[in-house]
């Protein structure tokens, strides 16, 4: 197992795919790869890399070039038909020389550092998809520890106003037609504030023409606290109105968006005393 490891490691194998490999080199590498099915299964991922590679860095040749290259192909063309067809013996002179021993480091390193390559390009990848996806998962995170942090905030300001022993906390319940409707309101006579807890907001969604538009009663006349929305899905925090010393009771009525000078009685929604 460490031979065909070795085998492998050597260097012979992206030699062969590139076809710069002797016959005998050549006939050696089949036989392996016919003897052994992990040498044969990483010469075909090896012919696959090779041409995603040749894919990736394929170059078009400009018109000129392609130009130059087919008129050199015909000039050859028709001077191999002007050759005769018998040529005449000659006696061959030249004296064979024994080839010098081929050394085959530097084909073995070349193979090695492409194959490095190919290696380093793959994890390279791999790490920046990895990376993606811990980014993706990071902005999520974040915007579920903004969203913790909101509802901590809004949690502590409401707590702040029930735990102030000046705010009295008056619940206002829906008229007869909208008996589901209800709301509560934090009034501090010492600190002349009025407090909307739009968290805990049950009345129907108003339009983009309407308001809602909390009034107080004082000496037995509507006092305008300012106007508000109730949007589907709100989960505002507590929602300060205008300010106040003294009230008997508190409403809403449904208005025209920015307000009215008076309340328009049969909107009524909600109302409470204390």
């Amino acid at each position: 197992m460490e031979d065909i490891k070795a085998y492998i490691e050597s260097g012979i194998l992206e030699l062969y795919v590139l076809g710069d490999v002797s016959p005998d080199e050549k006939l050696q590498v089949e036989e392996m790869a016919s003897k052994h099915p992990a040498i044969k299964t990483e010469l075909e991922d090896i012919e696959r890399s090779m041409e995603l590679y040749a894919a990736e860095n394929a170059v078009e040749p400009t018109e000129h070039m392609r130009d130059r290259i087919l008129n050199s192909l015909v000039v050859n063309l028709a001077d191999d038909n002007n050759f005769p067809t018998k040529a005449k013996p000659v006696k061959d002179n030249v004296v064979t020389l024994t080839p010098p021993k081929q050394n085959n480091f530097y084909k073995y390193a070349f193979a090695a550092c492409l194959a490095l390559l190919i290696a380093s390009v793959v994890v390279i990848i791999s790490i920046s998809n990895k990376l993606n996806d811990a980014n993706t998962q990071l902005l999520a995170l974040n915007s579920t520890n903004q969203h913790f942090a909101n509802t901590v905030k809004f949690m502590d300001h409401q707590l702040d106003v029930y735990r102030d022993t000046t705010f009295k906390i008056i619940k206002l319940h829906g008229m007869p037609k909208h008996t589901s409707s209800t709301m509560m309101v934090a009034f501090s006579p010492v600190k002349k504030k009025v407090m909307i807890d739009m968290a805990d907001l049950k009345l129907p969604a108003n339009d983009k023409d309407h308001q809602y538009q909390l009034w107080a009663l004082v000496g037995g006349k509507p006092v305008d606290l300012g106007v508000f929305d109730k949007i589907s899905g709100d989960t505002s925090d507590m929602k300060e109105m205008k300010s106040l010393a003294l009230a008997q009771a508190f409403a809403v009525t449904l208005e025209p968006r920015g307000g009215s000078v008076n309340p328009t009685m049969d909107q009524m929604m909600v109302i409470g005393t204390f």
